[in-house]
């Protein structure tokens, strides 16, 4: 027999998974966002927080709460979409786990258990951060931030972080390779595998640190080849999408899901971060490289793609919105999933044909307040022209 407030959670359980999402009113032309999020601390399975039994329990309380469910890594798999959701213990450890959905935009549901990876870095403290890239050699590689104490220091915050390295064929089975090396950089966040080979080698998109929070003299998104994915070492970074001042970018910036490949180039999603008096902003912004040399960036729109709107911007940390995960379908839907303040996930819905007028079409950014300005009365010139020759003034 269980406690009756059992009854009462997982119905609510039931209720939240059966709830259907719907479009809200926001419109750009670009991109639909949801009324709810997909996943947040409230679809963790009860299996997960509380001791069932009432004999060792008899209160039924919360024994390993969960505070929020954010940055997921996303892949579609058998016509279904599945999440590999970071989820933050009340003891502020993350692990990750999949939560699988028909739709994409609502009934995910998380499996029994989370993701159990091998136990290989015995100084790891926390992981985080999944993005998945089904590459062309068969596997599904995972690569993630691993986290470890900086030993060199007194400061217990002080971090050392790493791009942790596993593959799967079905999301089950993980094997954990070494993690990453890159030679001229001492640390790496936001590391994401180019789904195919490039000039016969494993790529990566990397993020040039000098320490665990300041990118320092990491000039943006890097770009690095390697031979062997199962002793990855990187040797040379070429940097694909700068940072500038006065920009979106000019604090740090870092890849977003596996880049998606089209007619036109890859087109990437990554997050942007600039610093203000209320604390880093994060928003997500678009870029395409050349589908020969995927380091060579050959349109990057003005401004953000994403930013945080309404409750978005409220949570644990808040004005933030990330994403390491996207599901482009074969039909040319886009599913884009992003955290919204480190709290909840949220999906955005386009197409690849929109994504690619939005970035090859949209103005670059002229880094002038004087330029930018005559852009838009450009465009609004060519405007007025056009409604006179329409007869509508």
């Amino acid at each position: 027999m269980f406690h009756p407030n059992y009854y009462i959670e997982q119905a609510r359980l039931d209720t939240l998974l059966a709830r259907k999402n719907e479009k809200t009113d926001f419109y750009n032309g670009i991109f639909s966002r949801y009324r709810d999020p997909v996943l947040t601390r409230d679809h963790i399975p009860l299996t997960w927080k509380y001791d069932l039994n009432p004999c060792t329990n008899p209160h039924f309380m919360e024994r390993l709460g969960v505070g929020v469910v954010m940055n997921s890594g996303a892949i579609e798999i058998g016509g279904k979409f599945h999440l590999v959701a970071r989820v933050e213990g009340h003891d502020r450890k993350s692990f990750f786990a999949v939560a699988e959905s028909d739709s994409g935009i609502d009934g995910f549901r998380f499996w029994d258990y989370p993701v159990r990876l091998p136990d290989t870095c015995p100084e790891e403290v926390n992981v985080y951060d999944m993005r998945l890239t089904h590459h062309e050699d068969g596997h599904i590689y995972g690569v993630f931030c691993s986290e470890s104490k900086d030993t060199a220091s007194n400061d217990l915050s002080a971090a050392v972080a790493a791009a942790g390295i596993v593959r799967t064929r079905d999301l089950k089975e993980w094997e954990r390779l070494p993690n990453l090396k890159t030679l001229r950089s001492p640390q790496q966040r936001n590391v994401v595998l180019h789904p195919e080979f490039v000039e016969g080698k494993y790529a990566f998109y990397t993020r040039p640190m000098d320490d665990f929070i300041e990118t320092g003299s990491g000039g943006g998104i890097g770009f690095g080849l390697c031979d062997d994915i199962e002793r990855a070492v990187i040797d040379e970074e070429k940097i694909t999408s700068a940072r500038r001042y006065h920009t979106i970018t000019e604090a740090k910036n870092g890849a977003g899901a596996a880049p998606i490949k089209t007619t036109a180039g890859w087109l990437h999603i990554a997050h942007g971060v600039r610093n203000t008096a209320a604390g880093l902003r994060y928003v997500l912004y678009a870029f395409l490289t050349d589908l020969d040399n995927p380091a060579k960036v050959i349109a990057e729109p003005s401004g953000f793609l994403l930013a945080p709107l309404g409750r978005e911007r409220v949570g644990d940390v808040s004005n933030v919105v990330f994403s390491n995960g996207a599901i482009a379908r074969a039909n040319g839907d886009v599913f884009l999933y992003y955290a919204a303040s480190d709290t909840r996930l949220h999906v955005a819905t386009t197409t690849i044909d929109r994504l690619l007028d939005y970035t090859i079409n949209t103005p670059a950014d002229p880094l002038r307040s004087v330029e930018c300005v005559m852009t838009r009365c450009q465009m609004i010139e060519r405007n007025l022209a056009y409604l006179k020759e329409c007869g509508s003034v």
